[in-house]
């Protein structure tokens, strides 16, 4: 059985640090990766963040080419207007807001051919609300991605109410090209992994405020007794924490108060402690 291959051509929305990491990811598999950043210096922050992500991958031996050949496959863009023709596939990147999600996946269909494939890489928005705003909702669906995502091998598929069933299936192919694999869940609040993550998360931070334990003893029980890679604070630093706040605030408003924010995390959020990003958050980084 021949190895499923990816996209000869892929757009990226969103320089981010996971846009970033899935452009870097489908370079590696042998995509032409165009990434959308906007304003020069937003497109900027991006080139050098993608350029220091595959020369630490370069120094950690886990390229099979030289960081120039890989980097000469990925292109930033200020314009969805400037994205290729031939792109295939389309991963919208962008901060966990409906609004601006929408706004983003509707410029991109105008632009995009009419085979092309639309994914939102969101952890918990629904897919079926996205896509209520498309022409063509038949070619979307959700492509979650965990961060770091070139190290990650997780890929969590989300079809909508109308997402074609050979879309489905191509995605699931192209995951695989990317080594990694996939797991098929149905369009509800949280998915299945941002549901049970942050309820970890969040329960995790009410112990280091109720004063149950510091934040390493939190984490170090979690990585020990059950194995897990990562504690789930260190995993709320690396997510941040705004993130994880709003994306808790949006399971609160559609699954119950079991997901209500501790107050440690808002007082955090507010001082603009957000984890790995801004240098401090749960841990010193």
């Amino acid at each position: 059985m021949s190895t499923p291959a990816v996209p000869g051509e892929v757009a990226v929305i969103g320089g981010g640090r996971m846009g970033s990491g899935i452009a870097q990811t489908f370079a590696i598999a042998g995509a032409d990766v165009s990434i959308v950043e906007s304003g020069a210096d937003g497109a900027a922050a991006a080139t050098d963040r993608i350029a220091g992500s595959v020369r630490r991958a370069a120094d950690r031996g886990k390229l099979a080419e030289g960081p120039a050949d890989l980097l000469a496959r990925l292109r930033v863009l200020t314009d969805v207007a400037d994205l290729p023709g031939g792109v295939e596939l389309v991963v919208e990147a962008v901060p966990e807001q409906l609004e601006l999600k929408v706004d983003v996946l509707t410029a991109v269909e105008d632009v995009l051919g009419p085979d092309a494939v639309l994914a939102s890489n969101t952890s918990s928005l629904p897919i079926a609300e996205l896509s209520a705003a498309l022409r063509e909702p038949r070619r979307f669906l959700g492509m979650h991605f965990f961060n770091p995502v070139p190290a990650s091998q997780l890929v969590e598929l989300v079809a909508g109410p109308d997402t074609a069933a050979d879309v489905l299936g191509g995605a699931r192919d192209w995951v695989r090209g990317l080594g990694k694999t996939e797991v098929q869940v149905r369009d509800s609040p949280g998915f299945a992994t941002s549901r049970l993550g942050v309820l970890l998360g969040l329960e995790a931070i009410r112990m280091l405020e109720e004063g149950v334990a510091d934040a390493e003893s939190v984490d170090t029980a979690m990585r020990l007794g059950y194995r897990h890679p990562m504690g789930p604070l260190r995993s709320t630093d690396l997510v941040g924490l705004d993130v994880r706040l709003a994306i808790a605030e949006h399971l609160r408003a559609t699954l119950g108060e079991r997901f209500a924010p501790p107050q440690l995390l808002r007082d955090k959020v507010e001082r603009g402690e957000l984890g790995r990003k801004t240098g401090i958050g749960f841990f010193a980084w």
